[in-house]
């Protein structure tokens, strides 16, 4: 099945989600005060819910920016990270609660290691806290933060100060007890990412 292995988070977070729109918010750097609108296609809110694959056209993301879809109720967070967020991430391990992803209920088998994706530079994970289910805040620049004085960027939950990285691994001796999700999801071209469907049963897969 597509989403076997992993785990539905807790629905509670919906109630932070505004359902049924696509968004692009969290641009990196200074003086960057709006970033441009991605476009997306998505199936019926029915068809959703009941786990239709959502397509998603990555082709305008830039480095720092998040694109934000729906998918079975859920808030999918599709990220392109820059290089020295990706630089900084196996510097983490020691911070953090599960670093090599041994919990196999958070991602699909094909997704393992600090980086947690198929492309290197595109994160995609669920986005809601595996707490109690809010939506955290992504705070992908590498600064001092006040809840992290040598943050490197990553994703902060506000409502019981939950930290991940920009992998959505957990940080050790915070509430969530786990790591983010990573959802189903496979590229039908280097623009196109399909989240609900695994590569092995995408159309033409071997």
């Amino acid at each position: 099945m597509a989403n076997q292995g992993v785990n539905d988070p807790v629905n509670q977070g919906r109630r932070r989600f505004l359902t049924g729109t696509t968004v692009v918010v969290g641009a990196v750097g200074a003086g960057i005060a709006a970033v441009p609108f991605i476009k997306s296609w998505s199936p019926s809110a029915r068809a959703k819910l009941a786990g239709a694959p959502v397509i998603a056209d990555i082709s305008a993301l830039a480095e720092g920016q998040r694109l934000i879809v729906e998918w079975r109720g859920q808030p999918i967070w599709i990220v392109k990270r820059s290089k020295a967020v990706l630089a900084a991430l196996p510097t983490l391990d020691a911070q953090l609660s599960d670093p090599k992803s041994d919990n196999k209920d958070q991602q699909p088998a094909y997704i393992s290691g600090e980086l947690r994706s198929i492309k290197p530079e595109v994160s995609v994970l669920v986005g809601l806290c595996t707490h109690l289910g809010c939506s955290p805040e992504m705070k992908a620049e590498i600064r001092p933060e006040p809840f992290d004085s040598e943050w490197k960027g990553g994703y902060f939950c506000p409502c019981h100060k939950s930290k991940f990285d920009m992998s959505g691994r957990v940080y050790s001796g915070v509430p969530a007890p786990t790591n983010l999700v990573v959802p189903p999801h496979h590229y039908a071209d280097d623009n196109t990412l399909v989240i609900g469907v695994d590569p092995t049963n995408a159309p033409g897969a071997a």
